[in-house]
């Protein structure tokens, strides 16, 4: 899309389905930090990694020793990894480049999401939110568990007691427990079924911070915007609660103790109230006051000013954007199917949404073009306007082109070399080792049709001749009639054949003297 001939104001969320995306039963997605990747793992156990630029698909990571759907999938921070969790109970960690299987762990209830520690390049440490269990952070190359606390009451005099125990089972009484990680990875926030956010240090598995959801709702996800400013809740309430992290990006845990020391008299639940206080305040709700729905996968965008919701009511694939200050702005009406998954792009206006069928649908802005405008720096003008020109416009040389060549230092070296720190994200400069694209994987080609005869090359190498499926009745030169289809079309994907030039006679003579000496095979 060309920039210049589009609106700025028509606004930076979807509107319309761009494409669908179609392999399998899809289950869940995720994007890669640039965007440029989209994973989406499969009822057989399988992960595909489409380019997102060009819809194709680059990579499929299949384990032979899995074939249970896939319940949720993650990136590292890099790229270089995915951790895959399964219903067969299983984590996967997978090399994205290589095509290989890092590690893989079977816990003892089957993982309904997973998410690996954002603070390394390479990491191996994930936490993982049980169906019927505590959160738990895993080592997969260790193959240890250390289970979380999911309340107060857990802990003994303030600290869960250690249990690094292999493949542990961390049964605990609130189920199912959400939990994610910050920013950088330093601590874990767990919504349990109490209504509370417990702010946790996972390496002491201390509680560091409690903070109360109002009404005491169930939490059902939870989840940080991608800069760490805000924390996204949804409860049974039905309603959706945005936090602000009052607590420095670098260095929270540190900030947290602190305040554990200023509210040292208090007792053991009043001290990590008041704590809590000092890391979370409550920003805006959002709900629909009308019909009351349940929401599913609600996530930030990727700059954190919008906020996206879907629906969970059977047979309804509507998604319903708000601002940041609270105000619904767009319901996404798609098709009469459940939604089960959705995302937000990192960079651009697109959201990208997983339905009951298992198709992912690709939600864009619906951009009007302005031809009228000729030059980005045009404006089109309503209505005749006063122009007051600029004392020095229509000098020869302007005085505010005499003050830019001033500033120019001619002797100063210019880096070709260096990547320029992209915008869009805070700590760019923390991913120059990051994949922007997988290289693509050669697929066999297609056998050609020349002159009425398909030559097919049987496992002892040996060349037949078999008759064109273009015979006679398909029309002159061998082209179809009435759109028919041929067997050819089929087999390759509907790709229809494009017309050739037509060859020379000494050619023609040619082509025949050679298959006359093609060895053929004897009829019995």
């Amino acid at each position: 899309m060309n920039a210049p001939i589009i609106d700025p104001l028509q606004g930076d969320f979807p509107e319309v389905i761009e494409e669908y995306l179609e392999h399998g039963v899809m289950k869940c997605i995720a994007f890669n930090r640039r965007g440029n990747l989209l994973a989406a793992g499969c009822s057989d156990g399988s992960c595909i990694i489409w380019d997102f630029e060009t819809r194709g698909i680059a990579k499929e990571l299949k384990d032979r020793d899995s074939v249970a759907a896939i319940t949720s999938v993650c990136w590292s921070k890099y790229g270089h990894r995915i951790l895959v969790s399964a219903a067969d109970k299983s984590l996967t960690l997978w090399d994205v480049v290589k095509g290989e299987r890092i590690a893989r762990s079977v816990l003892q209830q089957t993982p309904l999401l997973a998410r690996l520690h954002p603070g390394s390049s390479t990491p191996s440490v994930c936490l993982a939110c049980p169906l019927s269990s505590a959160p738990m952070i895993v080592d997969l190359l260790a193959e240890t568990t250390i289970v979380l606390p999911v309340s107060l009451s857990d802990t003994v005099n303030g600290a869960a007691p250690p249990s690094r125990n292999k493949f542990s089972d961390g049964s605990a009484p609130f189920t199912p427990t959400a939990a994610c990680f910050n920013k950088y990875g330093d601590l874990v926030y767990v919504g349990n079924s109490k209504g509370e956010i417990l702010i946790i240090d996972h390496v002491s598995i201390e509680i560091r911070g409690i903070v109360s959801i109002p009404g005491s709702a169930v939490i059902k996800n939870i989840v940080f915007s991608r800069s760490g400013q805000y924390l996204l809740t949804n409860s049974n309430d039905r309603t959706i609660r945005i936090y602000e992290n009052l607590l420095p990006l670098k260095g929270g845990l540190e900030a947290l103790d602190k305040a554990n020391l200023e509210f040292a008299e208090q007792d053991e639940g009043e001290k990590l109230k008041s704590a809590g206080s000092r890391s979370l305040a409550l920003f805006r709700e959002f709900q629909d006051s009308i019909t009351k729905v349940h929401w599913k996968a609600p996530c930030f965008s990727g700059d954190g000013e919008w906020v996206v919701g879907g629906s969970a009511s059977k047979g309804e694939h509507k998604i319903y954007i708000w601002d940041r200050a609270g105000h619904l702005v767009k319901i996404l009406e798609g098709p009469k199917e459940a939604l089960i998954d959705l995302t937000w792009h990192p960079i651009r206006p697109i959201v990208v949404s997983v339905s009951l069928t298992g198709l992912v649908y690709i939600w864009a802005k619906d951009y009007t073009e302005n031809w009228s405008a000729f030059a980005p720096d045009f404006k089109e003008l309503e209505e005749n306007e006063e122009y007051v020109e600029r004392e020095d416009e229509f000098d020869l040389v302007p005085e505010t082109e005499k003050v830019k060549d001033l500033d120019i230092n001619e002797d100063e070296d210019i880096d070709i070399v260096a990547a320029e720190r992209d915008s869009d994200f805070s700590d760019s400069d923390m991913s120059q080792g990051e994949i922007r694209f997988l290289p693509p994987d050669p697929c066999p080609d297609v056998p050609e049709m020349e002159d009425g005869l398909v030559l097919n090359t049987s496992k002892e190498g040996e060349i037949s001749e078999t008759e064109s499926p273009l015979s006679d009745d398909a029309g002159q030169n061998g082209h179809l009639t009435n759109h028919e289809s041929s067997p050819f079309e089929e087999e390759t994907g509907g790709m229809r054949l494009k017309r050739k030039r037509m060859p020379s006679e000494k050619f023609l003579d040619f082509e025949t003297e050679n298959i006359k000496k093609l060895p053929s095979k004897s009829k019995p």
